[in-house]
C-alpha cells in the first residue's frame, strides 16, 4: 500500500496541482485577470479597510513563493513544509468566516500537503532526532546546482511582474513569463543539451 501511495507520478500529480493553485492564487491577487484557480482576488482591497493591505501583498507573495517552489520540484520539500502553515490558516479563516463548504475543500488540500510531507519523512526527521552527530560531517549534494540557480533567479522577474500588476499588467505578465521561461524552460532546454552532447563541455555548475 505504501508503495501505490508515494509512486512517483502520484507525487509529481500532487506537487503541481498545489503548486500550480497556488501559484496562480498569489499572481491573480496581484495582478489583474491572470487566471487563478483559488481567490479571492479582492483580498488586498478587503482588507485595505481596515490597514491590512500591506499583509494581503505578504499573503500573495508568500502564495506565489511556495507555489513556485512546489512547481520547481528541486525545492518541493521546502515548499511543502512552508505549505502547512499557509493551509493551516487558511482553514481557520473560512471556519470562523463560516464559508459554507470552503473548509471542507482546504481540508483536502491540507491532507494533500501532508502527504507530500509523509513521502519526504526520509529527508524532514532528522528534525525530531535526538542525535545528529552524523549529520555535521555530511556536504550539501546536488547534481544539478547551476539548475538550481534558474530556480532561485527566477523569482526575481516574477515577483517585479507581480509588485507591476497594479499599475502596469503587461509589463508585469511580460516579467512573470520570463520568470517561468528562466525557472522551467531553460534548466530542460540546458538537460536536453547535456544528453544530446555527451562529449562536449558541460554547462559550468559552480
Amino acid at each position: 500500500m505504501k508503495k501505490h501511495f508515494f509512486t512517483p507520478w502520484v507525487l509529481v500529480c500532487l506537487r503541481v496541482f498545489l503548486g500550480f493553485l497556488f501559484f496562480t492564487a498569489g499572481m491573480s491577487k496581484l495582478v489583474p485577470g491572470f487566471p487563478g484557480l483559488m481567490g479571492p482576488v479582492w483580498l488586498e482591497a478587503s482588507l485595505a479597510k481596515y490597514d491590512l493591505a500591506l499583509f494581503a501583498r505578504f499573503i500573495a507573495y508568500s502564495q506565489i513563493l511556495i507555489g513556485w517552489l512546489l512547481l520547481s520540484r528541486r525545492f518541493a520539500t521546502l515548499g511543502a513544509i512552508m505549505l502547512l502553515p499557509m493551509l493551516l490558516n487558511i482553514l481557520l479563516i473560512t471556519i470562523s468566516q463560516n464559508w459554507r463548504g470552503t473548509p471542507y475543500v482546504v481540508s483536502v488540500f491540507l491532507l494533500m500537503n501532508i502527504w507530500l510531507l509523509a513521502a519526504d519523512f526520509h529527508k524532514l526527521k532528522f528534525l525530531i532526532s535526538d542525535d545528529v552527530t552524523s549529520l555535521k560531517p555530511q556536504q550539501i549534494v546536488r547534481q544539478k546546482p547551476f539548475d538550481d540557480k534558474l530556480v532561485l533567479l527566477a523569482f526575481i522577474p516574477m515577483f517585479a511582474g507581480a509588485a507591476f500588476g497594479k499599475t502596469n499588467v503587461q509589463l508585469a505578465v511580460t516579467f512573470v513569463v520570463t520568470g517561468l521561461f528562466t525557472g522551467l524552460l531553460l534548466p530542460f532546454l540546458f538537460q536536453l543539451f547535456r544528453t544530446r552532447k555527451p562529449g562536449s563541455e558541460q554547462i559550468p555548475n559552480s
